[in-house]
């Protein structure tokens, strides 16, 4: 169990028999009446963002959940395939599933699935990610005074902003919190 005492973001709860993780939280104590914790937490099976008020010193529990690295193998058009490098096991995750994960993931790449009560219900990626350009628009020249930029397709699919100087093939560092272009990466 987990008290009110104990929250902090990215502590993992469970709430209504699911999975959450805490977003955001803020101790109240009002000067009249019973102090409380203000919380944010989202379902790691759906993505779904809660407000929720605990009282200061509930307990809630802690959930069943399991972490594996696992590689991940390849999409059939409607599932993405995973293997557990230790068992050889395979599990799918469908493309709501992963949400915008699903842009940060190369064939092969080894990632950390989590696992609520046996069943696979989210993949966390890292926070920066390597992708290739492969359709973008050529530089014209005198765009550069404006600061802006063009779209550029990546290789797994994901459409972002891009500084003019960037060509097809080049290999771009992106921020996978805010799908944003970092810097050019040296191959």
């Amino acid at each position: 169990m987990i008290s009110t005492t104990q929250f902090r973001k990215g502590v993992n709860i469970e709430y209504d028999g699911k999975p959450y993780v805490i977003v955001e939280f803020q101790h109240v104590n009002p000067g009249k009446g019973s102090a409380f914790v203000r919380t944010r937490i989202k379902n790691l099976e759906t993505a779904q963002v809660l407000e929720v008020t605990f009282k200061a010193g509930d307990v809630v529990p802690e959930p069943d959940l399991e972490f594996r690295y696992m590689q991940y193998l390849y999409f059939d058009g409607t599932n993405y395939t995973f293997m557990d490098n230790n068992t050889y096991e395979q599990f799918s995750l469908t493309e709501e599933d992963l949400g915008d994960n699903k842009y940060y993931i190369l064939p092969d790449s080894t990632v950390r699935v989590t696992f609520f009560k046996g069943r696979p219900v989210s993949v966390e990626i890292d926070t920066f990610v390597n992708l290739k350009v492969i359709e973008t628009q050529p530089n014209i020249r005198g765009d550069t005074a404006t600061g802006g930029g063009k779209p550029a397709t990546l290789e797994t699919g994901l459409v972002i902003t891009v500084p003019f100087h960037v060509n097809v093939g080049e290999v771009l560092k992106v921020d996978t919190r805010t799908n944003k272009y970092i810097e050019k990466v040296k191959e």
